[in-house]
């Protein structure tokens, strides 16, 4: 027995071989024209009558209702769904029925792809129907799509786990397809910028995602190694060093968005790969990129939803200027009551135990700063809020405060608790910021492993000189989860990263359950329960397991006959 082929798939493919052999070709390579969609037409039915008296739609087949010689389906194509009538001796005008009653009736599965043809009506229920005059299969599907059911209005074995969802995206976008508008937003989102940008008239860039050396970001890489060139390469924490080359090369405003990849830890708000818009230009500094900043998102979200107030979860966030500022120092102190600003590394360190922040002893005075803003303000920030002139130590790209000591012109802005972009008045002093490498390699040694290295190219380029400079760098994903009510990264991303499938590779490994007595077909069926070895049965309840095993017989259709408890039972015994 093998679980590879569930009796849905043996059905559906057992239905491919006699479309087939009736002389049909279930994946056609010829063009199929549509000249209209399901969304247009029931939002300009029966208004444009004439207008749809002759359509041709294509789509996903969700459903059915077979009336003997006149049926109801339902066709969901990109746009939407909407209902389709078939008529028997419509579709098969002459003698031969086999196209309506053994091809539409019995061979037809939901989920495959067809084309239609035929004019729009509207039902004695009242719902916008196209009358099918022929139809063509444009692809067999050769799994079941997920049930998704619906009674008294309340939706059952509804596709919802995230772990199913974010790995089979493609199974998410076909049976919730309102997710798909998530993904249309951030596309929005991404276009409103780049054209705000680009009506600045900054140049759009493409710098290396391959770099000999990593940097412009305080982040552990990912390594790989190039065999002709016999080196080793990293995947980019950033683009920031490669675009201010540019600005050293003569350019006024250049950006990039960019897939960054860094190689750390993974939540509803990291996701090892990621996409930043990076942003460059010449003659400016913080002050006013904090400006831009504001401009720049309330108009992507005038673009996005024709107001700045978006709710996000439970609150209502808006993007209307000016947004509020704290200093680094005086956000802690309004939050905490402590004024760090004075403090040496230990007093912070001490500061910070008092405040039940962790901090361990590969921390410098900056990453101290950073835990305990993290810890105790960040998350309390909701409103659009910036955060600004940061200690020169959490900080060695910036330049130093015009008017503080011991601060760099730096800025975060923070919203609904977390972080959306970070900014600099760019060092552009050579001396200055060799000297602040330095001191992260000094990092480095102690232990910590995001601290900087040196990039000899990049210092060698600003030597050349480098006008006054404000950056940015602004998380796209993060900002898109705000402007799309997302509650995790992986809701804006199409294919997140995600640990290994356990389920999926423990089928096929060798598995010493047989050792317990299990017999060989039923070894797979314990499999997708979870226990993947004799060893993970050692503690388990023999009736759970007999009810999951039954539980799965009857999901995945298995053709023989369920365990008897007590053999269950001696199965678990034979382990312990």
């Amino acid at each position: 027995m093998s679980l590879k082929l569930s009796e849905q798939e043996r059905f559906r493919r057992e239905a491919l071989d006699e479309l087939q052999q009736l002389g049909i070709d279930p994946y056609p390579a010829e063009e199929y024209s549509i000249n209209t969609t399901a969304q247009e037409i029931l939002e300009k039915y029966p208004e444009d009558e004439k207008a749809f008296q002759d359509v041709q739609v294509a789509g996903r087949l969700m459903g059915r209702r077979i009336m003997g010689s006149a049926s109801f389906a339902e066709l969901q194509d990109s746009s939407g769904r909407i209902q389709l009538y078939f008529n028997r001796d419509e579709i098969c005008p002459g003698e031969d029925k086999t196209f309506y009653n053994t091809v539409f009736k019995r061979l037809l599965d939901i989920g495959d792809i067809i084309g239609v043809k035929g004019h729009v009506f509207v039902t004695k229920m009242g719902e916008v129907t196209i009358h099918v005059k022929e139809y063509k299969i444009l692809c067999k599907s050769l799994r079941p799509l997920p049930v998704v059911k619906e009674k008294d209005g309340k939706v059952y074995d509804a596709f919802k786990d995230p772990e199913q969802r974010y790995r089979q995206r493609y199974l998410d976008l076909i049976v919730n397809p309102e997710i798909r508008d998530t993904f249309r937003q951030r596309a929005r989102l991404i276009q409103s910028m780049r054209n705000f940008l680009l009506n600045k008239e900054y140049l759009e860039v493409e710098t290396p995602v391959l770099q000999p050396i990593y940097g412009g970001a305080a982040a552990r890489p990912f390594k790989t190694y190039h065999n002709t060139l016999d080196t080793t390469l990293y995947l980019r924490i950033a683009n920031e060093l490669y675009l201010k080359r540019l600005i050293v090369g003569g350019y006024d405003g250049v950006f990039e968005f960019a897939k960054d990849f860094r190689n750390e830890g993974m939540s509803r708000f990291h996701n090892p790969e990621f996409t930043q818009m990076e942003l460059y230009v010449a003659w400016k500094d913080y002050r006013w990129m904090m400006d831009m900043v504001e401009e720049m998102v309330e108009k992507i979200s005038l673009d996005m939803h024709g107001t700045t107030k978006v709710k996000v979860g439970e609150n209502e966030i808006d993007f209307k200027r000016p947004w509020k500022r704290f200093t680094m120092y005086g956000a802690i102190e309004h939050f905490t009551g402590v004024d760090v600003s004075q403090m040496s590394e230990e007093e912070m360190r001490a500061a910070a135990r008092e405040m039940g922040v962790e901090t361990d002893e590969t921390m410098g005075r900056g990453k101290i700063i950073d835990e305990i803003f993290g810890e105790k303000c960040e998350g309390l920030l909701i409103q659009p809020t910036f955060i600004t002139d940061y200690p020169i130590e959490m900080s060695p790209l910036a330049k130093k405060h015009r008017e503080m000591p011991g601060l760099v012109e730096r800025f975060e802005a923070v919203c609904n608790g977390k972080e959306i972009c970070n900014a600099f008045s760019e060092l552009n002093d050579p001396v200055d910021q060799r000297a602040r490498f330095e001191e992260q390699i000094e990092l480095g040694r102690r232990g910590d492993p995001e601290a900087m290295v040196l990039d000899e190219d990049f210092l060698r380029a600003i030597e050349h000189g480098m006008p006054p400079t404000a950056g940015l760098g602004i998380g796209i994903d993060r900002l898109a989860m705000i402007l799309t009510n997302s509650n995790s990264i992986q809701d804006v991303l199409f294919f997140p990263q995600m640990r290994p499938d356990k389920s999926s590779s423990a089928e096929s490994e060798t598995s010493d359950l047989g050792d317990a007595g299990i017999p060989d077909e039923w070894v797979p069926v314990f499999q997708k329960a979870g226990f993947t070895s004799a060893a993970s049965l050692k503690d388990a309840n023999p009736n759970k397991v007999f009810n999951q095993l039954c539980g799965l017989r009857k999901k995945l259709k298995l053709d023989m006959p369920a365990p008897k408890p007590e053999d269950v039972k001696q199965w678990i015994e034979n382990v312990k």
